[in-house]
């Protein structure tokens, strides 16, 4: 009898074969069977070209078995001696499973692989023999460095996947102690340290033996590389590849594109370039494995620690389980994943490579030096998990589709910096010096000449020209794009990641779900097992009361916005009477200003309050799972968000100065304050300083928040250990320590990150057509944003668990119904706000060229006069009569002045009544709101048809992938049949009737 193991890997001459631990019980065994087989008289065993080697040191009982071959002979008479043949056959297959995992081990620390995290020290790894010299020491040199580096367990062997921290004056010893037995029982290994520190705090270490990781693999349908890709080609057509061999033949030409990264600096992913299969025990043939140490990489090895942790009682009861469980009640202070090490190197980069992933991260990704290179998506995938890459891919496919927005409102607005010179209106209104404004506030308020609005009139011209639709057209066209193409290329990463048929596990019911509804139980159609029930009047009456606290906050937010409204209306008359003329001559700009950031101030003030009142109203519906949990409490925030922060610009946008009434007739809050009128120019100029002080105000808020706090914590962290260790005794805490220091991830995951992007996009969106600059303002910030982001992943918070998601979720449907409140939105602010309607009607209706269907320049003679309405001084109100005469412009006191409306003069048979060209203006605001709104939505859908939502080459792969798939499984398969039945006919074992 024959028993061979045969191993493929690298040939190593007997003089460098590292050293071996023996097993004690395959020493003994072997001793006997060599015994046996001796006195038994056997054949010379290599008479078959085999060979026999049984090593057995002086002083020393392992076995040191070949790297290549193992074979252990017996003579076929053997079954003649004392010892049972039996017994020696379930000997030998024991001998042969320890040797088995023994040479997997080995290899795992010899062989060189390329997923190996080894290879990205291109420093020190120059070819095999060199790495075999090296670990000639295996069992001294590198678990020392191990050691060192705070990753492994004290024998350096074990490579920590999950740390627990709890303190020992915790009360909660008895929870925690049967916690640990358990996943002790769940065959994870365990190892304990104190903090250098504070004796009080304990680190928990655990790793996931091999066993573990490959059973719980299996049972969580990881996916994991079996074959390399074959890729497909389209079949083209001469006339294309001429033109394909032109275009490549034309970049060979232009310089390399400074944006990619360097393929060298980055590790071979072979995941990536692989076809993957949910991992499966039975089938581990199947799979690419070079290393069992590294076939898991670091993030899913601490995922699958997760998931057992997840699932371990603490406690004898249904309900008493899970980490999270232990977490919440103060059993343990904190559990996350190790970071790969330092994400510093003394070495540079491109001369000894990177210490691991983290450095590499750190320098081509969160490095400031690389804000114009593209993200190395599947590097933040491999370290971060699909879930946070998802993210960052999201973010710089926005980013990377501001570029045309922002290209296109930049030349709006130089649009209207080259035409500024040329515009009739605005220099109507410079010239206008015997024009006089009635006052636009009771009292303090004087008359004004219309020529002191010049330089807000040219500024207004800026942003309102005949560009400016075109552009809103352009920008609601583009949200429809972003979305699109968005789903094209998340489908594009859904396959490069294996996320096309991966479906979410069903998730456990909430703990709190649990404890709320223990009494009532139906049986789950899924499972079939019973589970809490929520009965459908408690369901629907719980969100009666979360709505009414919803409408109650918006009811909140729309009372502050009506203070902004009394503070400008008892300020504007303040400023107005101000000592200082800078101010007093430009009162309203200074009303305006301090409104916006006193606006600021309260919506930071109610987000505070926002955050706690959507918890408390989220917890009171009582979700079912985590992600409903989740989807509610992201709606809620995002509504109570953007009423917030867009309130005040609605506001600026409809209502300011749309309902004041006439001079002699002024419209009242509470029969008091005169409702505020807008700027001689307009009330564009307004909402343009809205959106600009909120929008740049916010994001360097949230810039700060994000990664000013955590580093300010992590300096003051840093600060203590230094003054109380010093800074050697500092560089030498392991990994554990360290990371402990650093800030967790924010409590909401990703919450905060999409909802910065989110409120960015509606400003970016709705409101465009006041403000073309919002694109440029997104993109320099979201540049800023992805660096910021990354900086803080990698170097500030602790890293979080890697956790799959195939989209962005909820977000995008959000996305969705603010690309379509965008089209609204600008058609009113177009129609409403800014002048661009009834410079139209006056051009063709009532200008020089009316009935010449022209509307250049030259038509716009006349319109400053036609817009302005007649006013008798005397009619004046007592209570708004100005304390001045108007003595000052002419000498005498005025008796009449102009203001903003389309109405008849004090003397025609109706005073004040409105004009037959305000009728025509109205009509024409209505029908270009109504013709703008269904040509727009038109141009949406149909963009929407046409762009399908998986690309025709991807689906093309995707069908290939599945037929090549099917085909490498039934071939693998056919192969270890027939290796099958060669080894029964060599072993005398084969069977008539066999397949095949």
């Amino acid at each position: 009898m024959q028993i061979c193991q045969r191993k493929t890997a690298a040939s190593y001459p007997v003089s460098q074969r590292p050293p071996v631990v023996g097993h004690p019980s395959l020493s003994q065994v072997s001793r006997s069977i060599s015994m046996e087989a001796s006195s038994a008289g056997s054949s010379n065993p290599t008479a078959s070209g085999g060979k026999a080697k049984t090593h057995q040191p002086e002083g020393r009982e392992d076995l040191q078995v070949n790297r290549l071959e193992t074979q252990i002979w017996i003579k076929p008479d053997a079954q003649k001696t004392d010892v049972d043949f039996s017994e020696i056959l379930n000997a030998i297959e024991e001998i042969a499973k320890d040797v088995n995992i023994f040479f997997d081990e080995l290899e795992g620390v010899n062989s060189p692989s390329k997923d190996d995290d080894s290879l990205l020290h291109h420093g020190n790894l120059t070819s095999t023999s060199d790495d075999a010299s090296r670990l000639e020491v295996v069992g001294e040199e590198v678990p020392d460095k191990n050691k060192a580096n705070g990753l492994y367990f004290r024998d350096g062997k074990c490579r920590i996947d999950y740390i627990l921290v709890y303190r020992k004056s915790n009360p909660q010893t008895e929870k925690r102690e049967v916690f640990e037995r358990n996943i002790r029982a769940e065959g994870i290994q365990m190892e304990k340290e104190s903090s250098l520190t504070n004796s009080d705090i304990i680190f928990v270490k655990l790793h996931a033996p091999w066993e573990v990781l490959g059973k719980y693999a299996e049972l969580m349908n990881v996916r994991m590389p079996f074959r390399r890709k074959i890729y497909y080609l389209h079949r083209r057509y001469k006339f294309m590849n001429r033109i394909e061999k032109q275009i490549s033949r034309f970049r060979g030409w232009l310089p390399r594109k400074p944006m990619k990264l360097d393929k060298e600096t980055l590790p071979d992913l072979e995941e990536n370039d692989c076809y993957t299969a949910p991992f499966s025990q039975q089938r581990i043939h199947h799979f690419i494995i070079h290393n069992k140490d590294t076939f898991f990489n670091n993030a899913t090895r601490s995922r699958i620690v997760h998931h057992i942790l997840q699932r371990v009682k603490y406690e004898e009861g249904k309900n008493k389980i899970g980490l999270n469980r232990l977490l919440s009640n103060g059993s343990y202070e904190a559990a996350f994943p190790l970071h790969e090490g330092s994400y510093r190197s003394k070495n540079s980069i491109k001369t000894h490579g990177a210490e691991n992933h983290r450095h590499l991260l750190y320098e081509c990704w969160a490095s400031w030096g690389v804000w114009y290179k593209y993200q190395p998506l599947d590097l933040v995938r491999r370290y971060f998990g699909e879930k946070i890459g998802l993210y960052f891919a999201w973010l710089g496919w926005y980013t990377g589709m501001l570029f045309p927005a922002a290209f296109i409102g930049l030349f709006v607005f130089l649009y209207g910096v080259t035409t500024l010179n040329h515009c009739q209106v605005s220099k109507e209104v410079c010239q206008a010096t015997d024009i006089i404004m009635c006052p636009i506030c009771d009292k303090y308020c004087p008359f004004m000449r219309l020529s002191d609005s010049c330089v807000y009139a040219k500024v207004t011209h800026l942003f309102d020209n005949g560009a400016t639709v075109f552009f809103a057209v352009f920008m609601a066209v583009w949200a429809t794009v972003f979305l699109e193409f968005w789903k094209r290329r998340r489908a594009v990463i859904a396959y490069d990641w294996d996320l096309i048929d991966w479906e979410e596990e069903e998730e456990e019911i909430r703990p709190q779900f649990e404890a709320k509804y223990s009494k009532k139980e139906r049986m789950n159609p899924i499972s079939g097992k019973p589970e809490p029930y929520q009965a459908f009047a408690d369901k629907c009456s719980r969100l009666i009361v979360s709505a009414s606290g919803i409408f109650f906050m918006i009811c909140v937010v729309i009372a502050a916005v009506f203070g902004i409204v009394i503070y400008r209306v008892v300020t504007v008359s303040t400023f107005a009477a101000f000592k200082w003329a800078l101010i007093r001559n430009n009162s309203q700009v200074a009303t305006t200003g301090t409104a916006v950031c006193i606006n600021f101030c309260i919506i930071m003030l109610l987000n505070v309050l926002y955050e706690k009142v959507a918890l408390f109203l989220t917890n009171l519906e009582q979700p079912r799972t985590e992600s409903e949990w989740e989807n509610s409490f992201t709606l809620k925030m995002f509504l109570f968000q953007f009423v917030n922060l867009n309130s005040s610009t609605f506001y600026i946008a409809f209502f300011l100065g749309r309902f004041t009434g006439h001079p002699g007739a002024y419209l009242r809050l509470i029969n008091r304050w005169r409702l505020e009128e807008c700027h001689p120019s307009g009330c564009l100029i307004d909402l343009c300083m809205q959106m600009g002080i909120i929008m740049v105000l916010k994001q360097t808020w949230n810039n700060f928040m994000e990664l000013g706090y955590p580093l300010i914590q992590n300096w003051w962290t840093r600060r203590k250990l230094r003054q109380e260790y010093g800074t050697q005794r500092k560089t030498s805490f392991p990994q554990w320590e360290k990371d402990y220091n650093l800030q967790p991830m924010n409590a909401y995951g990703l919450f905060d990150e999409y909802l910065e992007m989110i409120l960015q996009f509606g400003f970016t969106t709705i409101f465009v057509a006041a403000f073309p600059l919002a694109p440029l303002l997104a993109l320099l910030n979201n540049i800023i944003e992805i660096r910021l982001d990354a900086y803080k992943f990698v170097t500030q918070w602790r890293r979080p668990l890697a956790s799959r998601a195939k989209d962005i979720g909820i977000w995008y449907g959000i996305l969705e119904g603010i690309g379509i409140l965008s089209v609204i939105t600008n058609a009113f602010v177009i129609a409403v706000t800014s002048d661009f309607i009834p410079r139209l009607v006056y051009a063709y209706k009532y200008g020089p060229c009316a009935g010449q269907g022209e509307a250049g320049q030259k038509c716009m003679v006349g319109y400053v006069n036609a817009s302005l309405s007649v006013f008798l001084v005397s009619d004046f109100e007592n209570r708004s009569e100005p304390t001045s005469n108007g003595s000052e412009f002419s000498g005498s006191p005025l008796k009449y002045c102009r203001y903003r409306d389309y109405r008849d003069p004090p003397h025609s048979p109706v005073p004040y009544g409105y004009t037959l060209q305000f009728w025509h203006v109205l009509a024409a605001r209505l029908a270009f709101i109504i013709v703008f709104e269904h040509l727009v939505f038109c141009i949406k859908h149909l963009i929407s048809y046409l762009i399908p939502d998986l690309p025709k080459d991807l689906r093309d792969r995707m069908r290939r992938e599945k037929y090549l798939i099917q085909e490498m499984m039934y071939e693998a398969e056919l192969e270890r049949l027939q290796k099958e039945r060669k080894e029964r006919k060599k072993n005398g074992k084969s069977y008539h009737n066999e397949w095949p």
